[in-house]
């Protein structure tokens, strides 16, 4: 895997929009934190763009990623927020430029496509983490740990965070590169180019706002993709806003997750906090971790 190179000041962020449109207010808080971090802050020409729920058209999408990826000056592309669209852009993007200077790709939600498939067909390391949709002035202590992670992790510092005690998990030691993020969108790419090959590999997964039923017919397709049986460990994060039908489907998403992967000899951690959640800390993909005494590693 390649990486990109560490954050110093002066390095240069461009914040784009992939999926649902977005307004400056929005923006202006994560523009004021990475100006404090001493970097230099740039917005996709057609960031503030509309169409329908969009922030632009396809088009205008694709031109600010395209304009952000070829950039050498750039050294992040942080995608403002998810909703939906990014997967439409795949097929479109020419990687070339960003081959040659690779660049920090962060995001979580929608932009899970993006990642994968940077992490799996072009084996650069991304990031999982916080998108400026969510940094508000006066964050609280989870959202601190939010950012904080992401900065740490950009600027060249190694994380290590707890594995928190949960009823459903099924603890051990692991190690491997990470890889995943939303369920719904992994379940999406199946069976293109963008799905990640798991073997060998921690999967990390979390989701919101799906039917249980739902949960259970992307874990089942999932399975029979054979994603989940060589896995190294499985990380779970939030399951939030969760839905049910008016006769009830009888488990929860976290006891549909074990369900379907109890059989398998590797470890299973729920609770994990990363997602749709707060905190969502930062995971990079692609890059080697390690699980020991209910701790995850990921050095630089």
């Amino acid at each position: 895997m390649k990486k990109p190179n560490v954050l110093k000041k002066g390095s240069v962020v461009r914040i784009i929009s992939t999926a649902r449109k977005i307004t400056p207010s929005e923006v202006a808080p994560s523009i004021k934190m990475l100006t404090s971090w001493g970097l230099k802050v740039e917005l996709g020409r057609n960031l503030y763009s509309t169409h329908n729920q969009f922030a632009g058209t396809t088009s205008q999408r694709l031109q600010d990623l395209q304009s952000a990826l070829d950039d050498d000056r750039v050294e992040m592309v942080w995608c403002s927020r998810g909703g939906y669209g990014t997967t439409m852009l795949l097929d479109d993007i020419d990687f070339d430029g960003f081959v040659k200077h690779p660049k920090w790709v962060v995001g979580y939600s929608d932009v899970t496509s993006l990642l994968c498939h940077i992490t799996e067909n072009l084996k650069i390391t991304t990031v999982h983490a916080t998108m400026p949709i969510n940094v508000n002035e006066g964050l609280n202590e989870a959202s601190i740990r939010s950012v904080g992670s992401l900065k740490d992790w950009l600027f060249g510092r190694s994380l290590n965070y707890s594995l928190k005690p949960h009823k459903l998990s099924k603890t051990g030691d692991a190690n491997g590169q990470i890889i995943g993020g939303n369920l719904s969108i992994l379940y999406s790419l199946l069976g293109s180019n963008s799905s990640p090959n798991t073997d060998g590999r921690i999967l990390f997964i979390e989701d919101l706002d799906e039917y249980l039923y739902h949960m259970d017919r992307m874990m089942v397709n999932m399975k029979r993709n054979g994603l989940l049986s060589g896995l190294s460990a499985l990380l779970v994060g939030g399951m939030t806003d969760m839905n049910d039908n008016a006769v009830p489907y009888g488990k929860t998403a976290e006891e549909i997750v074990l369900d379907h992967v109890k059989d398998f000899n590797y470890p299973v951690y729920f609770g994990v906090e990363a997602g749709h959640m707060s905190p969502n800390l930062a995971l990079p993909f692609g890059v080697h971790a390690e699980i020991k005494d209910n701790q995850i590693s990921i050095n630089q």
